[in-house]
């Protein structure tokens, strides 16, 4: 349905406002609040009269041009370069809609800008290009990148957003994150710690299966060994990914390298046979008699969206702790809740990337705003818990700087 047909212009050629029925359609309040885009550019210095003028374009502007020229590193003090992130996709991975182009991500990516704002302080700039190759997205993005702070890759398929992000990382001294990957670990990793402290548990007591072997997957292996869970076995469409298996990426094969130290080998309900945690990425669907063979007081942390891999009341019947990726149900693993300080920590202190340090210090202050206040419905605050961004911005700043990326 198209979106004039949802929701008529209010300025249509007869002169009377909407309708909110047209064509037998009723009215759409999605295609209402998504008419003319969900943001602006707005300029944060008067223009007034001819002084003005004369000092926020030329000839005042040609002063500052030249300090920068002269000193380089003043571009940060005099432009919004270090409060701005570019949000970049080719429109491959889109929401749970797939490959829908540039032009169709384009919602999703301000809905993204106005979350960096919102929950951030952040601004930011959503950019679709019309592009797939991987050097060609990473070339464009590179000659791009002096105009911002920081780049979040977003709704990039798999594997390629591996190499991309690699690559630009490379080519540029600004934050690179795909946040698909690394915003999902650190909120994941925070919920579990929570998860384990009210159990009285350590992560390094946990046995994990993670259900796909995607962007998501890959980045959750890799901080929750990063974290010292006790093992963790990922899973794709085959069953577990393990070394013996010779139908592995080049990614899938480094992932074998440091994860499944049990040396499982089989499908995915081999894998949750005495599991202590389940962690869904997939989309999949998981039957109630696989989930029967967890481990007692298992946590089930079930993230595909609008359909999880095990449903909540299918998980509740087993586990201690069940964590879904959607609003209406408790223990929502959302991304707003990292990115947005995670960004705002790295642009406060200039820094040049984000470092694996940095994602665990988000993963620890993310888990310490509800650490006090722990319960099987509450292990991850809420996005809209002010303690959220503050914490997370103060914990990646600190982390960077002991990381030596931190420009000042």
């Amino acid at each position: 349905m198209a979106a004039e047909i949802a929701h008529p212009r209010s300025d249509s050629s007869n002169g009377e406002g909407a309708e909110d029925v047209t064509d037998g359609e009723p009215f759409d309040p999605a295609f209402a609040l998504h008419r003319g885009g969900k943001m602006a550019v707005q300029a944060t210095v008067p223009v007034r009269d001819r002084d003005d003028l004369s000092l926020a374009y030329t000839p005042g502007v040609a002063k500052v041009c030249s300090a920068i020229a002269e000193q380089p590193e003043l571009v940060h003090d005099y432009t919004w370069k270090s409060q701005v992130v570019a949000v970049v996709t080719d429109g491959s991975a889109v929401l749970g809609l797939g490959d829908i182009g540039p032009e169709a991500s384009l919602p999703v990516m301000e809905g993204k800008a106005i979350l960096f704002k919102q929950f951030g302080g952040v601004d930011a700039v959503p950019i679709a290009l019309d592009c797939r190759e991987v050097d060609e997205i990473v070339e464009t993005v590179a000659r791009l990148a002096p105009s911002f702070g920081g780049v979040n890759l977003e709704d990039i398929s798999a594997p390629r957003c591996f190499e991309i992000e690699r690559k630009l990382q490379e080519r540029v001294d600004i934050p690179i994150f795909h946040d698909d990957q690394h915003g999902t670990a650190v909120v994941t990793l925070a919920a579990l710690r929570n998860a384990a402290k009210l159990t009285d548990r350590s992560l390094g007591q946990l046995r994990a299966v993670i259900s796909g072997a995607g962007a998501a997957g890959v980045a959750i292996a890799r901080i929750l060994v990063e974290a010292g869970i006790g093992d963790v076995a990922v899973c794709d469409r085959k069953g577990i990914v393990s070394p013996d298996r010779e139908d592995l990426t080049d990614v899938k094969r480094e992932l074998a390298s440091f994860t499944n130290k049990g040396g499982l080998t089989g499908s995915l309900e081999t894998a949750m046979a005495g599991a202590d945690v389940f962690i869904g990425v997939s989309g999949g669907t998981v039957a109630p008699e696989a989930v029967a063979t967890m481990a007692e007081g298992a946590f089930i942390f079930a993230m595909a969206n609008p359909t999880p891999e095990i449903h909540p009341e299918v998980a509740h019947r087993h586990a201690a702790v069940v964590a879904t990726g959607r609003s209406d149900f408790p223990n929502q693993i959302n991304n707003v809740l990292a990115f947005p300080g995670i960004f705002a920590g790295a642009l406060q202190v200039r820094a040049s990337r984000i470092t694996e340090g940095m994602k665990l210090a988000a993963a620890e202050a993310l888990a310490a705003v509800v650490a006090d206040e722990l319960s099987p419905d509450k292990v991850i605050p809420s996005p809209f818990d002010e303690r959220v961004a503050p914490a997370v911005t103060a914990a990646v700043a600190a982390a960077a700087r002991a990381e030596g990326v931190a420009r000042r």
